[in-house]
């Protein structure tokens, strides 16, 4: 860490760290990830679920077993440069900070889908860019606050949509299984489990903001588990609800599959709900991804791979202000002229490559640090190549090209400062 930069202030405990997890996790990918991997999967997309929920929890101890040992703000990119060297930890936090700020964005516009009247959906889309920006902006503790507000309300709207959903007998088991779950192929379960991972990786959050938990040697590896085994919980439990509503075409042909679920039940008023709740899980990704961006962004200045001027440290809020206002204006720009189809398996190809320098670096980490075996990393790194290379061919396009735009950006600057 470069000591013209001070620290960030240890305020989270293990609840508001788990929360700040859980907020990442349950957000618009439990109403909206589903669609693409049932066109991919069909009801295959269940098996595909398990497998992204395996190398979730994969990459999630290979997290908390470098978090302990490296209690910083930056996660992988920290990571792979105290491991690996400097060029595995700058494509890990390249690959964060492009996938993320892509993710933010439609994160942002998935929320004015739900919210904004017709025609105003970019206009509103900024303006929740702008709105939770001042709230990260004014600390860690604010951040956190509202995060709990939003976790309550999803979780409270996802109850109201699975009592909806699975009230009056509409659902019929026997719409799980259509054609078969390995109708579709392996290629098809392992692209819906590259597609859901999106939903998983938002544990990576507590993370890359260990310097600001509290205890981060017990706290950070505790928050983790906690919230990965919560998200997994409910999103098997909603993959069910929805195979059995609609089944797998009609999961896969509706771009709101819960909100479709309960309006076939008997309590279609409880549809609204669903839109809000859905609007709400949105704003909380949001929020957790400008403070997880902020995050790595910082960590990268202090070590030169970003501009410098990015590493400043708010006197009197103690958060990275300079790459979070840096970061929003670049998000509310993307969501002015992008179209953010894809933007899934985009955010996915960034975060797969960006574990899988965190696997490889859990690996070398002595006998003192290790907290979990080596087969988890192993099975972790493997993974991360077999999804990649499974995820939809547009995805992988765009993901190379920014890969490349971070190299040659590094090349350059590393001959200047030559």
């Amino acid at each position: 860490m470069s000591s013209e930069s001070p620290a960030l202030a240890r305020r989270l405990g293990t609840f508001d760290a788990s929360l700040i997890g859980l907020g990442s996790m349950i957000g618009a990918g439990v109403f909206a990830a589903f669609t693409p991997a049932a066109a991919a999967a069909g009801s295959g997309l269940l098996v595909g679920l398990a497998v992204a929920a395996f190398v979730a929890f994969c990459h999630a101890t290979s997290s908390a077993q470098l978090a302990a040992a490296y209690p910083t703000a930056g996660g992988t990119y920290v990571y792979g440069r105290e491991r690996l060297g400097p060029w595995p930890g700058f494509l890990a936090g390249w690959g964060f900070v492009i996938g993320k700020t892509a993710s933010a964005a439609a994160m942002a516009m998935t929320f004015a889908a739900y919210a904004a009247p017709p025609g105003w959906e970019r206009p509103v889309a900024i303006a929740a860019v702008v709105v939770l920006t001042a709230v990260n902006f004014h600390g860690v503790t604010r951040t956190a606050g509202l995060t709990r507000v939003l976790v309550i309300a999803v979780l409270i709207a996802l109850a109201v949509a699975l009592t909806a959903t699975w009230g009056g007998g509409g659902p019929d088991f026997s719409n799980i299984a259509g054609e078969g779950l390995l109708a579709q192929g392996w290629y098809g379960i392992l692209q819906s489990a590259g597609l859901l991972f999106f939903a998983f990786a938002g544990y990576a959050r507590i993370a890359t903001m260990g310097e600001e938990v509290r205890e981060p040697k017990r706290t950070i590896p505790r928050a983790i588990v906690i919230a990965l085994s919560i998200t997994m919980v409910i999103y098997a439990v909603v993959a069910v609800s929805l195979l059995a509503a609609l089944g797998p075409d009609g999961v896969a042909g509706s771009p709101t599959p819960l909100a479709a679920a309960v309006e076939n039940g008997s309590s279609p008023w409880a549809a609204p709900v669903v839109r809000i709740g859905a609007a709400i899980a949105s704003l909380g990704a949001l929020l957790a991804l400008i403070a997880g961006l902020g995050r790595t962004s910082l960590a990268m200045a202090r070590e030169h791979d970003l501009p410098q001027w990015l590493a400043a440290v708010h006197a009197r809020y103690k958060v990275p202000h300079r790459a979070e206002i840096t970061l929003a204006v670049v998000i509310c720009l993307v969501i002015a002229v992008a179209d953010l189809r894809g933007a899934i398996g985009f955010s996915s190809f960034g975060v797969l490559l960006y574990y899988l320098v965190a696997n490889v670096a859990a690996y070398t980490q002595p006998a003192e640090d290790r907290r979990y075996a080596k087969v988890f990393q192993i099975s972790g790194a493997v993974a991360c190549v077999a999804l990649v290379a499974t995820l939809p061919p547009l995805s992988v396009g765009l993901g190379v090209l920014m890969f490349a735009v971070g190299i040659v950006y590094r090349l350059l600057r590393l001959r200047i400062a030559n």
